[in-house]
């Protein structure tokens, strides 16, 4: 019986990706481990592991194919035995085709396997040839291991962790299992509906004109579905402030003259990531997040940043930010931002935090309003950097460096003087940016 290579969930909110490339062809020889294809979601191409060892059998989905599910039959990996001529390949998915109803017929419903510990006739366990093969050698009763490959499948890592004792692993075989076979649901035909008519209406307005049709990738339909939700469900309210850099510039060109010599340049960006970080640790009551019954109050500062990529844009997270240096900062911040815009960033690099900051004065931009990213607290807005005419401490007039700053708030989370705190703690560290290395 071949194995069911199925598309994986890269992330804990992937609900379908494309296969981009295929790595592998039929009839290649593949060991656990080995990357076999790499596969795009809504953020980012990763690379997708083979769990098993075998050989590869038909390759179902072609590379190239958007919106496949999670969970679809991508690929079939074939068993001690096995020949590619005696394998048929299911039909590859329609990735818009409404889910098989229950009652399909046997014959076109996928297999399912059961845990190898109620195997449907008492003696079939389903296993990978290496995980039998260890099996064997140390002597251990598949039937009392717990699988976690696809669909309850037992591989190498279930033995091993049998061998060793692996009752960590059987306790959370059983979620992880669940994870893996559960299947998201579709899309109410109504809602479908209502997008198309919604579609066609507008498309009726434009008729006669030129213009091109540009269908949404998964990171477009992402944006718009979250930020939607951000600004219909997240009440928001806003605090602005301006802040007069002259001190942080030229604090910040001396250090940059020090730290040449190491290849390290700090960017007024950099300041404002650690401003950030110590403002939540000094108003450690703004430091969370929104989790639908209850709030989750953070202790270390993790602040993500927005990076613009083409077709939309990433939040990668600087964790524990209060704790490292401005030049460790600036380098982790490059490192992330590259990979973002290459899309190679892992999930956990862009999902958590607390906090976010928005910088658009780069663009000449002097200031907006950020819509909160959920499930954050609250979101910085930076504008450029402007000389302006102020009055200075004596009463006469003089020219300075003024940013305007922005900051959103989920009032769910932060009230107006909290908020109010936390902003004032940001314009402290920025206009007294020597106060950051204390």
């Amino acid at each position: 019986m071949p194995i069911e290579i199925l598309m994986p969930a890269l992330s804990p909110t992937m609900e379908e990706g494309t296969l981009a490339k295929w790595l592998v062809k039929e009839g290649d020889e593949v060991q656990s481990g080995d990357v076999i294809a790499e596969i795009e979601t809504d953020k980012a191409t990763m690379e997708f592991e083979a769990v098993d060892e075998g050989i590869m059998g038909p390759l179902v989905v072609p590379e190239g194919t958007e919106g496949v599910q999670v969970n679809t039959v991508i690929a079939l990996m074939l068993e001690e035995g096995e020949d590619a001529s005696d394998v048929s390949a299911p039909a590859a998915a329609t990735p818009a085709a409404p889910a098989a109803p229950a009652e399909a017929s046997p014959a076109s419903a996928a297999p399912q396997a059961v845990p190898s510990s109620q195997a449907a006739d008492g003696s079939r366990v389903f296993a990978s040839p290496l995980a039998r093969r260890i099996a064997a050698d140390a002597q251990i009763d598949l039937s009392a291991v717990a699988g976690t490959g696809p669909r309850g499948r037992i591989v190498k890592k279930d033995v091993e962790a049998a061998i060793a004792g692996g009752t960590a692993q059987a306790a959370a075989s059983a979620p992880a299992a669940a994870a893996v076979s559960a299947s998201p649901a579709a899309a109410p035909a109504h809602a479908v509906m209502a997008q198309s008519a919604d579609a066609a209406s507008v498309a009726r307005m434009y008729e006669g004109r030129d213009y091109e049709e540009i269908p949404l990738d998964g990171m477009r339909k992402t944006i718009a579905a979250r930020l939607t939700e951000a600004k219909q469900t997240i009440p928001h309210f806003y605090l602005r402030r301006d802040i007069r850099l002259d001190a942080l510039l030229k604090f910040r060109a001396d250090l940059n003259s020090q730290l040449e010599s190491r290849g390290v340049k700090l960017s007024v960006n950099d300041f404002i990531i650690k401003a950030c970080a110590l403002a939540l640790q000094a108003a450690p009551d703004a430091n969370a997040v929104w989790a639908g019954d209850r709030m989750l109050k953070l202790k270390p500062s993790d602040v993500a940043v927005a990076v613009a990529i083409e077709g939309g844009l990433f939040t990668p997270v600087l964790k524990d930010a209060e704790t490292k240096t401005l030049s460790t900062l600036s380098a982790e911040m490059k490192d992330l931002a590259t990979r973002a815009r290459d899309r190679k960033l892992a999930p956990h690099e862009y999902q958590g935090g607390s906090f976010a900051i928005s910088n658009l004065g780069m663009f000449g931009i002097d200031n907006f309003d950020a819509v909160i990213n959920p499930p954050h607290g609250a979101i910085l807005a930076v504008g450029a950097g402007v000389k302006k005419p102020v009055v200075g401490k004596d009463g006469t007039l003089e020219a300075a460096t003024i940013m305007s700053v922005t900051l959103s708030v989920d009032h769910r989370v932060i009230d107006g003087a909290l908020g109010a705190e936390l902003l004032k703690h940001i314009v402290d560290y920025l206009e007294n940016p020597m106060s950051m290395l204390v």
